[in-house]
């Protein structure tokens, strides 16, 4: 029996620029569905933050350059949190699947990787 499971990646860039922003998103987006085996039929939902400091385009953007027209996408700013993490994109699907909460890989990039470690997190090889 299908269940919606979240899957939650991040990553960062180094400037705030569409190009920068649309890249890395994609990378994540990729790696994710790659680690996990996802469908973009499944999908049901992904939702997009970034740090106050990206405003130069929506990460959305690049799902929707990857195909993705028939999932609702959001997007949004993180929270200003003293010594957080800057330019940083996030990312939460709510996928449809069979797989257990443990199986789930979620996958931190770049200067994403030291927001978490774990055995089911996919970082940087």
């Amino acid at each position: 029996m299908k269940v919606c499971r979240g899957v939650r990646g991040a990553t960062t860039v180094e400037e705030n620029t569409t190009a920068e922003i649309i890249q890395a998103t994609g990378e994540l987006l990729e790696r994710m569905v790659e680690a996990n085996r996802i469908a973009s039929e499944d999908i049901a939902t992904a939702i997009f933050t970034t740090t106050p400091d990206l405003d130069a385009t929506f990460p959305a953007q690049a799902a929707r350059e990857l195909g993705w027209q028939d999932v609702a996408l959001l997007c949004t700013h993180e929270m200003t949190v003293p010594g957080s993490l800057d330019k940083c994109i996030r990312i939460l699907l709510h996928w449809n699947t069979e797989k257990q909460a443990k199986e789930i890989v979620h996958v931190y990039l770049q200067e994403a990787e030291s927001l978490r470690s774990s055995e089911n997190l996919l970082t940087r090889e």
